[in-house]
């Protein structure tokens, strides 16, 4: 195993670490291993956490700043997070409007994130609202979830509602886009390498070199199927027809083909390409796009690709000003 680390135990505490050092617009509690936008908690405003395990960064650390979270919580590899870490990200960036909890669809996040919830009503009265991410149309169920998985349309929803409650729209409204974004989006990942897990060290699954694995989860879960190398184009109708089978989508789409954490960005923009021309032949606009490693697996090559159906008041939201380490424009 060759990593860039120091002791695998030490890894998520010396990312972080590392991250508060190249950050200091971030506050970064490393005793709960919270990461905070500076000026947590913003008074009159409702308070957006989310968290998961570590190793796929820039989520969700990356994504804390003006225009998408107030905080983030960060779980051991591939592991949830505990629900001390989330009560105190709640309890930390509420500034009176109440805290949307953005969870993606694995049990660990789910349990975690609702005994929170409840231990920071019991003792604080925050009024929390909760929405669960499950995009995936590779599986209905997997290793870690009942039901599909949380993968790509995070990141879009992050920012969307991120957004949304930069304007100081009140927590009902906030959590109602939060679930609409959610209904609108479908996702489907692949690999053409497993990962290794620093605590684990050696990879999570074997791919042959002429395989690969149709469907992944971002923990290197299996999907559906495993096939032989093909060319990008290819690949591309694999992921799409999946998505465009599951959901009708219309004119205007945002299309986020994300890079799984090894592959080059020369190689996503290929799969860009490709998937582009799908949608073209499909009678689908893209409205908007995003390309790169923003919800990764490690050091897993290999892509996934998003669709979200977007209106006008998305697209505007999408367009907001966003300043994260993940993520900036519009400042």
């Amino acid at each position: 195993m060759k990593k860039l680390i120091n002791d695998p135990a030490d890894v998520v505490s010396d990312a972080l670490r590392g991250m508060a050092l190249a950050h200091p617009e971030l506050r970064v509690d490393h005793e709960n291993r919270v990461v905070f936008r500076g000026d947590a908690p913003v008074r009159g405003k409702v308070g957006i956490v989310s968290g998961g395990g570590s190793g796929h960064e820039p989520m969700h650390g990356g994504f804390v700043g003006r225009g998408m979270l107030d905080a983030a919580c960060a779980g051991e590899v591939f592991t949830s997070p505990v629900p001390d870490q989330m009560q105190a990200a709640t309890a930390g960036v509420d500034g009176g409007a109440g805290v949307l909890h953005i969870v993606k669809n694995y049990t660990g996040d789910i349990m975690n994130f609702e005994m929170a919830a409840e231990l920071v009503a019991a003792e604080s009265g925050i009024e929390v609202a909760t929405v669960v991410v499950d995009d995936d149309v590779a599986v209905t169920d997997s290793l870690y979830t009942a039901g599909r998985r949380g993968v790509g349309t995070t990141v879009l929803l992050e920012k969307i509602v991120g957004a949304a409650a930069e304007e100081g729209r009140p927590l009902a409204e906030v959590a109602d886009l939060a679930k609409r974004v959610d209904d609108a989006g479908r996702s489907m990942g692949m690999a053409l390498t497993s990962c290794t897990v620093p605590a684990a060290g050696t990879p999570t699954f074997e791919l042959a070199d002429d395989e690969m694995e149709i469907g992944i989860g971002i923990h290197g879960e299996p999907g559906r199927r495993r096939v032989k190398v093909a060319p990008a184009r290819e690949v591309a109708e694999m992921l799409i027809e999946p998505i465009l089978s599951d959901r009708m989508f219309t004119d205007g789409v945002i299309c986020f083909v994300n890079g799984m954490g090894g592959t080059p960005l020369i190689e996503l923009y290929v799969v860009y390409a490709e998937v582009a021309a799908i949608l073209e032949r499909s009678g689908i606009r893209i409205a908007r796009s995003l390309v790169g490693p923003y919800m990764t697996s490690l050091e897993m090559a290999g892509c996934s690709v998003t669709l979200l159906q977007a209106d006008d008041e998305l697209l505007r939201l999408w367009d907001a000003p966003v300043v994260t380490p993940g993520l900036r424009w519009g400042a």
